[in-house]
């Protein structure tokens, strides 16, 4: 996993002046400069984010229900599965248990676009356009014909900041957590990381360097 840095942005903007009433508040002599005072304040703020986002595991945001399919999954009952429960992609598993591939809304509409529609409206405009439906060839085929394998997976006691590490780098939605044997005991999405109180909005972003 590449070095990732945390960013901590100052929750309002501190003037010298808000440093100067600060310190009077606290009694005794502080021999420390506003600049000081303000470099302290953002180093302490990143470690604070940084021990909060360490402390917080994949088990403590993963969905636990996992829905998923096998690679003999029918395509229609994959589309079918993922609409009925509202979701953009699902873990395809072998008959272990173990996640060998995920499915998402990009492979379908990747395979019905011929890799030329990378969004719904496209596939819409190519089926407007065209003859017949471009999903009509997929009827016969199966999970394992599409799904992105092989699956990326992670452990439960994988660091919450690790996780979204490894949804940013590999540029996708999901990932599979699997315990020792490799079985699939959950999912972690990006909405989970985003969800946790550990990622509040506009406090910090996450950068590889």
């Amino acid at each position: 996993m590449p070095d990732t840095k945390i960013e901590a942005c100052v929750p309002v903007n501190i003037s010298d002046g808000d440093i100067f009433e600060a310190m009077r508040d606290i009694s005794g002599y502080l021999d420390i400069t506003p600049g000081d005072f303000k470099e302290v304040y953002l180093k302490a703020y990143q470690h604070a984010i940084l021990r909060l986002t360490r402390s917080v595991k994949a088990a403590d945001v993963m969905t636990r229900e996992v829905a998923f399919v096998s690679e003999g999954t029918p395509l229609t009952e994959v589309a079918e599965l993922m609409a009925v429960r509202k979701i953009s992609g699902l873990p395809v598993a072998d008959d272990s248990g173990r996640a060998v591939g995920v499915i998402s809304e990009k492979d379908f509409l990747t395979v019905m676009g011929s890799g030329q529609a990378d969004t719904f409206m496209a596939v819409v405009a190519q089926c407007l356009l065209g003859k017949g439906c471009l999903a009509a060839p997929y009827r016969a085929k199966f999970a394992r014909d599409i799904m992105a394998s092989p699956a990326v997976t992670l452990t439960a006691d994988t660091p919450i900041l690790e996780v979204a590490a490894v949804l940013s780098e590999k540029k996708i939605n999901r990932v599979p957590i699997v315990d020792a044997d490799g079985l699939m005991i959950g999912i972690v999405s990006r909405a989970d990381v985003l969800r946790s109180s550990f990622f509040p909005e506009g406090v910090w972003t996450i950068s590889q360097r």
